[in-house]
Protein backbone atom coordinates (compact mmCIF):
# COMPACT_ATOMS: atom_id res chain seq x y z
CA UNK A 1 0.00 0.00 0.00
CA UNK A 2 1.37 3.48 -0.55
CA UNK A 3 2.67 4.95 2.55
CA UNK A 4 1.08 8.21 1.75
CA UNK A 5 -2.15 6.80 0.74
CA UNK A 6 -2.07 4.49 3.92
CA UNK A 7 -2.15 7.57 6.07
CA UNK A 8 -4.89 9.32 4.92
CA UNK A 9 -7.27 6.40 5.37
CA UNK A 10 -6.03 6.19 8.77
CA UNK A 11 -6.82 9.76 8.74
CA UNK A 12 -10.33 8.62 8.05
CA UNK A 13 -10.57 6.49 10.77
CA UNK A 14 -9.70 3.35 8.81
CA UNK A 15 -8.57 -0.26 11.16
CA UNK A 16 -5.59 -1.57 8.89
CA UNK A 17 -4.44 -4.39 9.36
CA UNK A 18 -1.31 -5.75 7.05
CA UNK A 19 -2.45 -3.59 3.86
CA UNK A 20 -5.98 -4.74 4.23
CA UNK A 21 -8.72 -2.23 5.56
CA UNK A 22 -10.75 -4.01 8.00
CA UNK A 23 -13.21 -1.55 8.97
CA UNK A 24 -13.84 1.66 9.41
CA UNK A 25 -15.21 2.17 13.00
CA UNK A 26 -17.70 -0.13 14.06
CA UNK A 27 -17.42 -2.87 11.67
CA UNK A 28 -21.16 -4.25 12.35
CA UNK A 29 -22.29 -1.14 12.10
CA UNK A 30 -20.57 -0.81 9.02
CA UNK A 31 -22.69 -3.75 7.54
CA UNK A 32 -25.67 -1.41 7.17
CA UNK A 33 -24.17 0.12 4.75
CA UNK A 34 -24.69 -2.14 1.80
CA UNK A 35 -28.47 -0.96 1.31
CA UNK A 36 -26.63 2.78 0.44
CA UNK A 37 -23.66 3.45 -1.84
CA UNK A 38 -19.65 2.00 -0.17
CA UNK A 39 -16.57 3.21 -1.26
CA UNK A 40 -14.02 0.49 -0.34
CA UNK A 41 -10.16 0.45 -0.66
CA UNK A 42 -8.37 -2.48 -2.78
CA UNK A 43 -5.28 -1.92 -1.31
CA UNK A 44 -4.99 -6.23 -0.54
CA UNK A 45 -5.74 -7.07 -4.47
CA UNK A 46 -2.93 -7.25 -6.22
CA UNK A 47 -1.78 -6.06 -9.81
CA UNK A 48 0.01 -7.88 -12.69
CA UNK A 49 1.02 -5.57 -15.07
CA UNK A 50 2.19 -6.66 -18.76
CA UNK A 51 3.50 -4.29 -21.39
CA UNK A 52 5.24 -4.89 -24.95
CA UNK A 53 4.90 -5.50 -28.33
CA UNK A 54 4.04 -9.52 -28.00
CA UNK A 55 1.83 -8.71 -25.01
CA UNK A 56 -1.90 -9.32 -26.08
CA UNK A 57 -0.29 -12.90 -27.96
CA UNK A 58 1.69 -13.99 -25.08
CA UNK A 59 -1.57 -13.75 -22.74
CA UNK A 60 -3.96 -15.39 -25.41
CA UNK A 61 -1.73 -18.20 -25.04
CA UNK A 62 -1.30 -18.03 -21.04
CA UNK A 63 -5.56 -17.38 -20.08
CA UNK A 64 -8.48 -18.55 -20.42
CA UNK A 65 -10.36 -15.90 -21.98
CA UNK A 66 -9.84 -14.24 -25.54
CA UNK A 67 -7.19 -11.63 -25.17
CA UNK A 68 -8.70 -10.12 -28.83
CA UNK A 69 -11.46 -8.87 -27.40
CA UNK A 70 -9.95 -6.84 -24.61
CA UNK A 71 -9.94 -3.52 -26.24
CA UNK A 72 -8.59 -0.15 -24.89
CA UNK A 73 -11.92 0.53 -23.72
CA UNK A 74 -13.24 -2.85 -22.01
CA UNK A 75 -12.74 -5.55 -19.52
CA UNK A 76 -13.25 -8.89 -18.94
CA UNK A 77 -13.17 -11.43 -16.11
CA UNK A 78 -9.86 -14.26 -16.89
CA UNK A 79 -8.27 -17.32 -15.94
CA UNK A 80 -5.00 -18.92 -15.77
CA UNK A 81 -5.05 -22.62 -15.43
CA UNK A 82 -2.22 -24.97 -14.44
CA UNK A 83 -1.79 -27.70 -17.64
CA UNK A 84 -4.25 -29.67 -15.09
CA UNK A 85 -6.60 -27.59 -15.76
CA UNK A 86 -6.80 -26.01 -12.33
CA UNK A 87 -6.98 -22.40 -11.74
CA UNK A 88 -4.32 -20.69 -10.17
CA UNK A 89 -5.82 -17.28 -10.46
CA UNK A 90 -8.73 -15.43 -11.96
CA UNK A 91 -8.50 -11.76 -12.41
CA UNK A 92 -10.67 -8.67 -13.47
CA UNK A 93 -8.60 -7.36 -16.06
CA UNK A 94 -8.38 -4.20 -18.36
CA UNK A 95 -6.11 -2.21 -20.36
CA UNK A 96 -4.65 1.66 -18.63
CA UNK A 97 -1.60 3.24 -21.17
CA UNK A 98 0.45 0.35 -22.65
CA UNK A 99 -0.02 -2.01 -19.88
CA UNK A 100 -2.56 -5.13 -19.10
CA UNK A 101 -3.36 -5.00 -16.08
CA UNK A 102 -4.17 -8.57 -14.37
CA UNK A 103 -6.34 -7.56 -10.65
CA UNK A 104 -6.53 -10.48 -8.66
CA UNK A 105 -5.94 -11.45 -5.02
CA UNK A 106 -3.17 -9.82 -3.03
CA UNK A 107 -1.61 -13.24 -1.58
CA UNK A 108 -1.36 -15.12 -4.70
CA UNK A 109 0.16 -12.39 -6.91
CA UNK A 110 3.99 -13.05 -6.76
CA UNK A 111 3.29 -16.48 -7.37
CA UNK A 112 0.90 -16.15 -10.25
CA UNK A 113 3.81 -13.59 -11.71
CA UNK A 114 6.77 -15.38 -10.90
CA UNK A 115 4.91 -18.71 -12.97
CA UNK A 116 3.76 -16.59 -15.89
CA UNK A 117 7.57 -14.78 -16.43
CA UNK A 118 8.74 -18.19 -16.69
CA UNK A 119 6.84 -18.50 -20.06
CA UNK A 120 7.54 -15.09 -21.81
CA UNK A 121 11.09 -16.26 -22.87
CA UNK A 122 12.20 -14.11 -25.81
CA UNK A 123 8.80 -12.79 -26.33
CA UNK A 124 8.62 -8.66 -26.17
CA UNK A 125 6.57 -8.62 -23.24
CA UNK A 126 7.72 -7.33 -19.69
CA UNK A 127 6.09 -7.84 -16.82
CA UNK A 128 5.92 -6.33 -12.92
CA UNK A 129 4.11 -6.17 -9.90
CA UNK A 130 2.38 -2.80 -10.07
CA UNK A 131 0.23 -3.09 -6.73
CA UNK A 132 2.01 0.09 -5.47
CA UNK A 133 1.57 2.14 -8.77
CA UNK A 134 -2.03 2.80 -8.71
CA UNK A 135 -4.93 3.74 -5.84
CA UNK A 136 -7.57 1.32 -6.43
CA UNK A 137 -10.94 2.03 -5.29
CA UNK A 138 -14.58 0.09 -5.62
CA UNK A 139 -17.66 1.76 -5.74
CA UNK A 140 -20.66 -0.31 -5.33
CA UNK A 141 -24.86 0.64 -4.74
CA UNK A 142 -27.69 2.76 -5.59
CA UNK A 143 -25.83 6.09 -6.07
CA UNK A 144 -22.35 4.84 -7.48
CA UNK A 145 -22.88 5.71 -11.02
CA UNK A 146 -23.86 9.41 -9.55
CA UNK A 147 -20.82 9.01 -7.78
CA UNK A 148 -18.03 8.07 -9.70
CA UNK A 149 -19.75 10.74 -12.98
CA UNK A 150 -19.04 13.86 -10.31
CA UNK A 151 -15.54 12.05 -9.30
CA UNK A 152 -14.62 10.84 -12.98
CA UNK A 153 -16.06 12.98 -15.03
CA UNK A 154 -17.80 10.17 -16.76
CA UNK A 155 -18.52 6.64 -16.72
CA UNK A 156 -18.43 3.87 -19.11
CA UNK A 157 -22.27 3.31 -20.35
CA UNK A 158 -22.33 -0.64 -19.97
CA UNK A 159 -20.86 -3.56 -17.56
CA UNK A 160 -17.49 -4.76 -19.08
CA UNK A 161 -15.98 -1.44 -20.46
CA UNK A 162 -13.79 1.20 -19.17
CA UNK A 163 -13.32 4.82 -19.72
CA UNK A 164 -9.92 6.67 -19.01
CA UNK A 165 -9.73 10.14 -17.36
CA UNK A 166 -7.24 12.79 -16.35
CA UNK A 167 -6.93 10.80 -12.51
CA UNK A 168 -7.23 6.95 -14.20
CA UNK A 169 -9.24 4.38 -15.22
CA UNK A 170 -12.81 3.45 -14.51
CA UNK A 171 -13.54 -0.35 -14.82
CA UNK A 172 -17.60 -0.44 -15.28
CA UNK A 173 -17.95 -4.18 -13.53
CA UNK A 174 -22.01 -4.31 -13.11
CA UNK A 175 -24.81 -2.15 -13.19
CA UNK A 176 -24.10 -0.02 -10.20
CA UNK A 177 -20.44 -1.59 -9.42
CA UNK A 178 -17.20 0.41 -10.81
CA UNK A 179 -13.53 -0.07 -10.11
CA UNK A 180 -11.21 3.34 -10.04
CA UNK A 181 -8.00 2.93 -11.04
CA UNK A 182 -6.16 5.96 -9.79
CA UNK A 183 -2.85 7.61 -9.96
CA UNK A 184 -2.03 8.14 -6.45
CA UNK A 185 -1.95 12.09 -6.40
CA UNK A 186 -5.33 11.98 -7.40
CA UNK A 187 -6.62 9.70 -4.88
CA UNK A 188 -7.24 11.69 -2.33
CA UNK A 189 -9.04 14.42 -4.36
CA UNK A 190 -11.24 11.61 -5.59
CA UNK A 191 -11.99 9.66 -2.30
CA UNK A 192 -13.25 13.65 -0.99
CA UNK A 193 -15.65 13.85 -3.77
CA UNK A 194 -17.30 10.33 -3.30
CA UNK A 195 -17.23 11.27 0.17
CA UNK A 196 -19.39 14.50 -0.86
CA UNK A 197 -21.75 12.09 -3.35
CA UNK A 198 -22.77 10.30 -0.04
CA UNK A 199 -20.53 7.10 -0.48
CA UNK A 200 -19.76 5.41 2.64
CA UNK A 201 -16.22 4.10 3.28
CA UNK A 202 -16.23 0.67 4.27
CA UNK A 203 -13.64 -2.06 5.09
CA UNK A 204 -12.64 -4.92 2.54
CA UNK A 205 -15.23 -7.90 4.50
CA UNK A 206 -18.03 -5.49 3.24
CA UNK A 207 -16.80 -5.24 -0.21
CA UNK A 208 -16.48 -9.08 -0.16
CA UNK A 209 -19.57 -9.30 0.79
CA UNK A 210 -21.12 -7.58 -2.22
CA UNK A 211 -19.01 -9.39 -5.02
CA UNK A 212 -19.45 -12.49 -3.61
CA UNK A 213 -23.14 -12.20 -3.72
CA UNK A 214 -23.09 -10.85 -7.20
CA UNK A 215 -21.73 -14.53 -7.71
CA UNK A 216 -18.05 -13.60 -8.73
CA UNK A 217 -15.30 -15.62 -7.16
CA UNK A 218 -11.83 -14.96 -6.18
CA UNK A 219 -9.26 -17.72 -6.31
CA UNK A 220 -6.69 -17.24 -3.05
CA UNK A 221 -3.98 -19.35 -1.62
CA UNK A 222 -6.12 -21.57 0.28
CA UNK A 223 -7.98 -22.46 -3.18
CA UNK A 224 -5.51 -22.65 -5.90
CA UNK A 225 -5.70 -25.82 -7.87
CA UNK A 226 -8.49 -26.94 -6.79
CA UNK A 227 -11.50 -25.80 -9.31
CA UNK A 228 -11.12 -26.28 -12.97
CA UNK A 229 -13.05 -22.88 -14.19
CA UNK A 230 -16.76 -24.13 -14.94
CA UNK A 231 -16.36 -25.25 -11.16
CA UNK A 232 -16.78 -21.29 -10.20
CA UNK A 233 -19.04 -20.92 -12.70
CA UNK A 234 -16.61 -18.30 -14.60
CA UNK A 235 -17.80 -19.04 -17.81
CA UNK A 236 -20.96 -17.79 -16.48
CA UNK A 237 -19.94 -14.72 -16.09
CA UNK A 238 -18.16 -14.13 -18.94
CA UNK A 239 -14.21 -15.58 -17.87
CA UNK A 240 -13.86 -18.24 -20.24
CA UNK A 241 -13.66 -18.36 -24.66
CA UNK A 242 -14.25 -22.16 -25.93
CA UNK A 243 -13.30 -21.05 -29.56
CA UNK A 244 -9.64 -19.82 -28.65
CA UNK A 245 -6.73 -21.07 -28.92
CA UNK A 246 -4.52 -23.20 -26.60
CA UNK A 247 -3.40 -22.34 -23.46
CA UNK A 248 -2.51 -24.45 -20.42
CA UNK A 249 -4.99 -26.60 -19.37
CA UNK A 250 -7.28 -25.80 -22.30
CA UNK A 251 -8.07 -29.65 -23.15
CA UNK A 252 -9.53 -30.38 -19.84
CA UNK A 253 -11.40 -26.85 -19.49
CA UNK A 254 -12.90 -28.02 -23.16
CA UNK A 255 -13.52 -31.52 -22.48
CA UNK A 256 -15.63 -30.53 -18.83
CA UNK A 257 -17.47 -28.43 -21.04
CA UNK A 258 -18.58 -30.54 -23.85
CA UNK A 259 -19.02 -34.39 -22.63
CA UNK A 260 -21.65 -34.63 -19.78
CA UNK A 261 -23.01 -32.51 -16.84
CA UNK A 262 -20.33 -31.06 -14.47
CA UNK A 263 -20.68 -33.08 -11.23
CA UNK A 264 -19.58 -29.89 -9.25
CA UNK A 265 -20.54 -26.06 -9.42
CA UNK A 266 -20.34 -23.25 -7.26
CA UNK A 267 -23.32 -22.45 -5.15
CA UNK A 268 -24.27 -18.71 -2.95
CA UNK A 269 -25.38 -19.58 0.62
CA UNK A 270 -25.70 -18.52 3.81
CA UNK A 271 -24.42 -20.19 7.11
CA UNK A 272 -24.81 -19.33 11.03
CA UNK A 273 -21.12 -19.66 11.64
CA UNK A 274 -17.99 -18.63 11.04
CA UNK A 275 -16.57 -19.81 7.33
CA UNK A 276 -13.43 -18.96 5.27
CA UNK A 277 -12.26 -20.10 1.88
CA UNK A 278 -10.68 -23.97 1.89
CA UNK A 279 -13.38 -24.63 4.40
CA UNK A 280 -14.49 -28.67 3.50
CA UNK A 281 -18.42 -29.38 3.15
CA UNK A 282 -20.00 -32.36 4.06
CA UNK A 283 -23.03 -34.27 2.95
CA UNK A 284 -25.37 -37.57 3.51
CA UNK A 285 -24.61 -38.58 0.09
CA UNK A 286 -21.20 -38.98 0.69
CA UNK A 287 -20.11 -40.72 3.59
CA UNK A 288 -16.80 -40.10 5.23
CA UNK A 289 -15.60 -37.50 2.39
CA UNK A 290 -15.76 -34.17 1.50
CA UNK A 291 -18.24 -32.76 -0.77
CA UNK A 292 -17.21 -29.96 -1.78
CA UNK A 293 -14.87 -26.54 -0.35
CA UNK A 294 -15.68 -22.73 0.66
CA UNK A 295 -14.42 -20.66 -2.08
CA UNK A 296 -15.06 -17.38 -0.49
CA UNK A 297 -16.64 -16.22 2.84
CA UNK A 298 -17.83 -13.13 4.45
CA UNK A 299 -19.54 -11.88 7.42
CA UNK A 300 -23.55 -11.02 6.35
CA UNK A 301 -25.34 -7.92 7.42
CA UNK A 302 -27.52 -9.68 9.44
CA UNK A 303 -25.42 -12.19 11.22
CA UNK A 304 -23.87 -15.49 9.98
CA UNK A 305 -21.43 -15.04 6.76
CA UNK A 306 -22.34 -15.70 3.25
CA UNK A 307 -20.66 -18.20 1.12
CA UNK A 308 -19.32 -18.92 -2.43
CA UNK A 309 -18.98 -22.86 -2.38
CA UNK A 310 -18.27 -25.62 -4.74
CA UNK A 311 -20.10 -28.43 -4.24
CA UNK A 312 -21.33 -31.66 -5.79
CA UNK A 313 -24.75 -30.16 -7.24
CA UNK A 314 -26.35 -33.54 -5.95
CA UNK A 315 -25.39 -33.37 -2.66
CA UNK A 316 -26.47 -29.35 -3.03
CA UNK A 317 -29.45 -29.56 -4.65
CA UNK A 318 -30.83 -33.11 -3.28
CA UNK A 319 -29.08 -33.23 0.38
CA UNK A 320 -27.91 -30.78 3.04
CA UNK A 321 -24.95 -29.36 2.97
CA UNK A 322 -22.82 -28.53 6.09
CA UNK A 323 -19.46 -27.12 7.15
CA UNK A 324 -16.45 -28.30 8.37
CA UNK A 325 -17.58 -31.31 9.89
CA UNK A 326 -20.74 -34.07 8.94
CA UNK A 327 -22.82 -32.22 11.65
CA UNK A 328 -21.21 -28.88 10.82
CA UNK A 329 -23.57 -25.45 10.36
CA UNK A 330 -26.03 -26.28 7.54
CA UNK A 331 -26.08 -24.10 4.65
CA UNK A 332 -29.17 -22.22 3.33
CA UNK A 333 -28.91 -22.12 -0.53
CA UNK A 334 -29.11 -18.80 -1.92
CA UNK A 335 -29.89 -17.99 -5.67
CA UNK A 336 -27.20 -16.89 -7.81
CA UNK A 337 -28.05 -13.17 -9.52
CA UNK A 338 -26.72 -15.46 -13.28
CA UNK A 339 -28.65 -18.51 -14.72
CA UNK A 340 -25.82 -20.98 -15.68
CA UNK A 341 -25.41 -22.71 -18.81
CA UNK A 342 -27.35 -26.21 -19.02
Amino acid sequence: MIDSWKNFLQSQGAAIEDGTVLHYGDAAAERSATDGTIVADLSQLGVIAFRGDDTATFLQGQLTNDMRALHADSAQWNGYCSPKGRLLGNFLMWRQGEDYCLQLSGDIAASVLKRLSMFIMRAKVQARDASDETVRLVVAGKQAQAAVAAAMGAVPEAAMHTRAGDAGQVIRVGDDKFVLSLAPEHAVAVWKILRESSATPVGAPVWDWLRLNAGIPMIVAATQEQFVPQMVNLEAIGGVSFQKGCYPGQEIVARSQYLGKLKRRMFLAHVNAEAAAGDSLYSANIEGQTTGTVVNAAPAPTGGFDVLAVAQVESATQHTLHLKAPDGAVLQLKPLPYALPE
